[in-house]
């Protein structure tokens, strides 16, 4: 049977993550992928496109490929390789372009396939798989777990927000808890209260724990 595009962009995906234990690996985007999936099904969204852009959303990404990030190169010459017209390839890389958080938020996709594709990157980032995954970036990066005299960050530029040292559980403040409230479909912001809720409790615990308050 003949290999499709899709196809294609996983096993570039998975090969481009192989060695990655920051939390943007292979699974990672395999999770994105399936969630941008149910997004765009929900909302008509063009579902090729907003494949793509999630499969290929962090090859490009400023911490992993800083190099290539501007221009989406790897993006760029994978659709090339495989023939995708250009008009579709400036979507999907204007898609990647729009889904960084950024600080203060990042932008807000133009099209309801950017919007998907954001929402399930940021869905990723909250809940029980969010949590695993702020621990597991924060320990790549050599970050404290939690340090109560450091205080969370607050209305940070992106320059500020990329600034590496604060400790994991700042992380929470400073990014987790907000971006719930910047999902853009319903779908999304359905599922993002109920992964809201849950690391709430999670840190409350984690607070209580570290202060032997914990019953």
């Amino acid at each position: 049977m003949r290999e499709t595009i899709i196809d294609k962009a996983m096993t570039f995906a998975e090969r481009t993550f192989r060695d990655d234990y920051s939390g943007h690996d292979f699974d990672h985007t395999i999770r994105v992928y399936k969630m941008a999936t149910r997004l765009a099904e929900a909302e008509g969204a063009n579902l090729k496109i907003v494949q793509l852009a999630a499969l290929l959303h962090d090859v490009d990404d400023a911490k992993l490929s800083p190099e290539t990030c501007e221009n989406k190169d790897k993006a760029r010459k994978f659709l090339r390789e495989n023939g995708v017209p250009a008009e579709v390839e400036e979507q999907i890389c204007t898609i990647i372009g729009e889904i960084s958080f950024g600080g203060t938020g990042g932008v807000k996709p133009r099209t309801i396939e950017g919007m998907c594709v954001q929402d399930a990157d940021r869905l990723d980032a909250m809940g029980a798989i969010g949590i695993g995954r702020a621990f597991a970036y924060g320990g790549s990066h050599g970050r404290a777990m939690y340090d109560p005299e450091i205080p969370p960050r607050e209305n940070m530029s992106e320059a500020e927000y990329r600034k590496e040292g604060s400790p994991t559980l700042n992380h929470f403040y400073e990014k987790l808890f907000r971006i719930g409230a910047m999902m853009n479909t319903d779908e999304a912001k359905k599922i993002a209260r109920i992964r809201e809720a849950y690391m709430r409790e999670f840190v409350q615990r984690f607070l209580d724990e570290w202060e032997g308050r914990d019953l």
